[in-house]
């Protein structure tokens, strides 16, 4: 006899598996990130169409078999549906959705991910959230993920020599750890300098202040450089894992 596991995901990604089959990927609350098998999902006459769908937060059950879990119940909780109207919103979530998976290995549950994970979801969601804030809540949910993760940034003091960082030349090095000094900079050869506005923004980032980040204004070539690093911490983790 199975067991029916229940619990509160936000599906993150579905792949086509056979004639009407689907396997989702879900971060859920109780389990960490789940593959669940829908079963004749994409049939029309399915009943788990509904509740079932990218980028819902679902409330799910679920059996475990020999080989794989196997999705019983599914019913929708919220749809995000400012989001789903939105395409640049849209490519937000894909992104978050992508770095969850890819940083994110194996069933572990986690509180933390998962407040973040939905605390982004209702921010990105907001139909007051202006469009040049959209990228601000990507970085946000990536440098507290890899917080989280056990690679959080260190932004206060240069992780080499240990040394107050002062508002001066600046370099970002993920090998090292973060922001490096300009005379550890010379010693190693490797990092890319930043401005010391972008650290400062950065570890509001990292505090989740939400307030202040709302009411900053962060110019084009600030946010390009956030753009860089943040893709250069991001791929250098992957590369660690």
């Amino acid at each position: 006899m199975f067991i029916h596991y229940r619990t509160q995901g936000i599906i993150l990604k579905k792949i086509d598996r056979g004639e009407a089959d689907q396997i989702f990927t879900i971060y859920t609350k109780n389990f960490g990130k789940l593959e669940i098998l829908g079963k004749a999902i994409r049939k029309i006459s399915s009943k788990l169409r509904s509740g079932a769908e990218i980028f819902y937060l679902t409330e799910i059950e679920f059996i475990q078999g020999k080989t794989h879990k196997t999705l019983t119940d599914a019913i929708s909780l919220d749809k995000f549906e400012n989001l789903r109207k939105d395409l640049k919103k849209l490519a937000i979530a894909y992104k978050i959705s992508e770095v969850l998976d890819n940083l994110v290995k194996g069933q572990e549950p986690d509180e933390k991910i998962w407040n973040l994970l939905n605390e982004t979801f209702y921010k990105l969601n907001d139909y007051k959230l202006k469009a040049e804030r959209y990228k601000l809540i990507y970085y946000c949910f990536l440098w507290n993920l890899l917080s989280i993760l056990g690679y959080k940034a260190e932004l206060h003091n240069c992780p080499i020599c240990q040394k107050k960082l002062r508002p001066e030349e600046l370099y970002f090095n993920p090998k090292e750890g973060g922001i490096i000094c300009s005379n550890c900079f010379k010693k190693v050869k490797s990092g890319k300098e930043v401005k010391a506005e972008i650290v400062k923004i950065l570890r509001i980032i990292l505090e989740k202040d939400w307030k202040t980040l709302s009411k900053l204004k962060i110019g084009k070539p600030y946010l390009k450089s956030l753009d860089i690093i943040s893709d250069e911490c991001y791929s250098y983790t992957l590369l660690t894992l």
